[in-house]
């Protein structure tokens, strides 16, 4: 559970983080010789934190921190930030980014749907940012189900690109914005990619650069999108042994190294995965493992470790997304 002081002690982590502006990962088309990669002035709201999406989702954890723990001593701290970064003038110029030539495949899916999760949670905490985030949000909501619908495949890899993650949250924003349109696209897609699938490849999991589980992950979309007996028949088929063997941390030799830390994250996403499927043991374990490894190292863990935990500890509270 994701305790006042567990709460505080994250919310430090993201409070520096997404002001800290180096260093940083650009992700940039450049279309001609000269262009400055003048991260703050294309990014005025998610500057910090290594690079856009991280930055994006360490403003979701102090939302979320904000709406569990309102008067916690860190609240006004987390409210100044929140209004310095999220105006409809900041929101505004990400807007114009996102429209412009090099915005329009930006951070798809992974930026765009926890853009979509953190309006998720201004709405479900009613705070006055969610009228600033609302055009971008309204923006990436219409590209996201233009993109599920127009993509005959869906991604199955481990990290920022799986489709099935990107899913769940956008759905979460969807419910929570009364976006009829796009949930009827995520249930389509969802149906059209995973309807069919049997035996799930458990056996080879993880990847090295795996921080969401693709078959757990697959599952709770599914899950999301079905009934509660029509899923029962869809899990039996596609993962009749269970996911037992998924429940087992896995092996990180050097905390520090980029990619390796992603297997922390792997822990958080594994055992959000298992709460949603009614697993409360395995998502235990899976957190004890990687909650040591969520600050106080390495950059490389400590830019995004913390809201992955708060994803995973609070979801068991909240049920959501």
């Amino acid at each position: 559970m994701l305790t006042e002081d567990l709460a505080i002690r994250l919310a430090r982590v993201a409070l520096a983080n997404i002001v800290r502006e180096y260093p940083r990962h650009i992700q940039h088309l450049m279309r001609a010789a000269g262009e400055e990669p003048a991260e703050r002035s294309r990014h005025p709201a998610f500057y910090g934190s290594y690079d856009w999406h991280s930055a994006v989702h360490m403003h979701w954890l102090l939302m979320r921190v904000l709406r569990l723990y309102p008067v916690a001593r860190i609240a006004p701290a987390i409210a100044d930030a929140l209004d310095a970064h999220l105006t409809p003038e900041a929101i505004g110029r990400e807007l114009e980014y996102f429209r412009g030539p090099a915005g329009r495949t930006f951070e798809r899916p992974y930026g765009w749907a926890w853009l979509l999760e953190l309006q998720a949670e201004a709405l479900a905490s009613k705070s006055r940012w969610s009228r600033a985030v609302a055009p971008l949000a309204a923006e990436l909501a219409l590209r996201f189900g233009d993109y599920v619908r127009m993509s005959p495949y869906p991604i199955r890899a481990g990290a920022h690109g799986n489709t099935a993650f990107a899913c769940v949250l956008a759905l979460h924003y969807a419910r929570a914005a009364a976006d009829t349109a796009l949930e009827i696209e995520i249930r389509k897609a969802a149906r059209r990619w995973y309807g069919s699938d049997r035996g799930a490849p458990i056996a080879y999991e993880p990847s090295a650069d795996d921080f969401v589980s693709p078959s757990l992950m697959e599952a709770t979309l599914m899950q999301a999108v079905m009934e509660p007996g029509e899923f029962l028949g869809w899990i039996e088929r596609f993962a009749p042994q269970g996911f037992g063997a998924l429940a087992e941390p896995p092996t990180v030799l050097d905390h520090a190294d980029p990619k390796q830390s992603h297997l922390d994250g792997l822990c958080f996403t594994r055992a959000w995965c298992f709460q949603r499927l009614g697993d409360a043991a395995a998502a235990e374990g899976l957190l004890q493992a990687a909650l040591p490894h969520v600050a106080g190292g390495d950059y490389a863990g400590e830019h995004w470790l913390a809201s992955f935990a708060v994803l995973a500890l609070s979801g068991a509270v909240l049920k959501s997304p």
